[in-house]
């Protein structure tokens, strides 16, 4: 048993004087790959923020230049030990398929992430609406697009949903389509000089494009005015309340009557009672 330890133990011995420089020389020549494949990137970093990308863009490209480098380190390393390169890389390439072919999903989210943050179909802080569903862009990344809703929830979408089908961008600012009606005994003139005069005092919106306001239907009851102005995306939940509030408390301190549904009913003629 002690013989067989201490073969095993000059084994050992031999193997790290005759390898020893080289593992030593492998391991340096790995450290140095970390630490430059870092200290490029965060060069990299800084340089690519000072020039007019998005985030996911700068992302990419400092990510792949850290990897480049790492495994061209990893490379030198293992050829340093002396281990065959080109069998390696062979089989690399072979598992390379069938990983492929087994994460087709997923290789299709990062080319689909690809077109979109190179197309720039989209950018983060801009509203859309596709595939059924519709919020502000929070971020844009390789594997998904994530919109924000009003209600500060998060809508996830897979990028291969998103290349090829319909896209509804409404940009960083959206038009809101509010509605009130007046009574047809109110001068119409002096309604959208009112409205107009709302809107040009509330702080969310926005002084161009200008804001649309005019008679959109004469309804049964009432006669309906159309206010429809622009405001940024954030201010949008928030501005649709103000006005209606303002709309509501200037007519009725400028007696401007917001009917409510009513019916006339007239008998044109009338049976006489019977004697």
């Amino acid at each position: 048993m002690n013989e067989s330890i201490q073969s095993i133990q000059e084994k050992l011995i031999t193997f790290f004087l005759l390898k020893g420089v080289e593992i030593v020389g492998a391991l340096i020549i790995l450290l140095a790959g970390f630490v430059f494949a870092r200290w490029l990137g965060n060069l990299l970093k800084k340089w690519l923020d000072k020039r007019d990308l998005e985030p996911p863009v700068r992302m990419l490209m400092v990510r792949i230049v850290r990897i480049l480098i790492i495994s061209l380190t990893m490379v030198i390393m293992l050829e340093k030990l002396g281990v065959p390169i080109a069998p390696m890389i062979a089989g690399i390439g072979v598992a390379g398929i069938g990983i492929g072919l087994a994460m087709q999903g997923l290789l299709s989210n990062i080319v689909a992430g690809l077109m979109i943050i190179f197309t720039k179909p989209f950018k983060v802080g801009e509203y859309v609406e596709l595939v059924g569903v519709h919020g502000m862009v929070s971020d844009i990344s390789l594997f998904t697009t994530i919109l924000t809703h009003t209600d500060r929830s998060h809508v996830v979408i897979p990028n291969r949903k998103i290349v090829g089908e319909i896209l509804h961008n409404y940009g960083t600012m959206r038009q809101l389509d509010l509605t009130v009606g007046v009574a047809y005994s109110c001068n119409p003139a002096a309604v959208l000089a009112t409205v107009r005069e709302v809107l040009a005092n509330n702080p969310h919106v926005l002084k161009q494009p200008e804001p649309v306001v005019g008679i959109s239907v004469l309804a049964d009851s009432s006669i309906n005015v159309a206010i429809r102005p622009w405001v940024k995306v954030p201010d949008y939940g928030a501005a649709s309340a103000e006005i209606y509030l303002a709309v509501v408390e200037t007519f009725r301190a400028r007696q401007i009557e917001i009917p409510f549904p009513q019916r006339e009913i007239r008998l044109l003629s009338q049976t006489p009672p019977a004697a």
